[in-house]
């Protein structure tokens, strides 16, 4: 605590965090004026000072140390849903790859059809709007697969720039 430094014929020092500091006279007709209007005496004071000093800083340190948690995992949901979204849509990507298959083996099948029944008599009408209906849709799966594609490369993207964020963040919190 308080060590006590030269004392000298009219006031006594007290060495607190190296530096002396005049406490009090120590003649007795002095001795009301070594306390403050609290009773506390300048010692005491100086001591509840420093004590306050570094309950604040530890405050400050655990708020600061609140506040990056509360960064890191943020980033980290941020990883988190952009790897959910990644592996719906190649959940979809996987669907919509399935139903063409599906799709081009119909219309290899109305082809084949149309083949045997082109050898045989003219095309019907209601075939030839079926063919080009069934041609539509693999037009417009395959223009979705490349949408979905690119949307799997831009999500790519995104987790990468999110993965040199976090790293970014972590150095700058060290």
């Amino acid at each position: 605590m308080a060590q006590l430094g030269s004392v000298h014929p009219a006031t006594c020092t007290v060495s607190l965090c190296n530096k002396p500091v005049i406490v009090a006279p120590l003649f007795p007709h002095d001795r009301l004026s070594r306390y403050n209007s609290s009773g506390e005496s300048a010692a005491e004071k100086a001591v509840g000072r420093t004590g306050s000093y570094t309950r604040r800083e530890t405050r400050l340190a655990s708020l600061s140390r609140q506040e990056q948690d509360s960064a890191a995992k943020d980033y980290k949901k941020m990883y988190a849903d952009a790897l959910e979204e990644n592996e719906r849509l190649k959940s979809k990507l996987q669907d919509s790859k399935q139903e063409l298959v599906k799709i081009r083996s119909q219309l290899e099948k109305l082809t084949q059809r149309h083949d045997r029944i082109s050898e045989r008599s003219p095309l019907l009408e209601s075939e030839k709007r079926e063919k080009q209906v069934l041609e539509k849709r693999v037009s417009d799966m395959e223009e979705e697969i490349k949408i979905l594609t690119e949307l799997k490369s831009d999500n790519q993207r995104l987790k990468d720039e999110n993965g040199a964020l976090i790293r970014v963040i972590s150095k700058l919190s060290k």
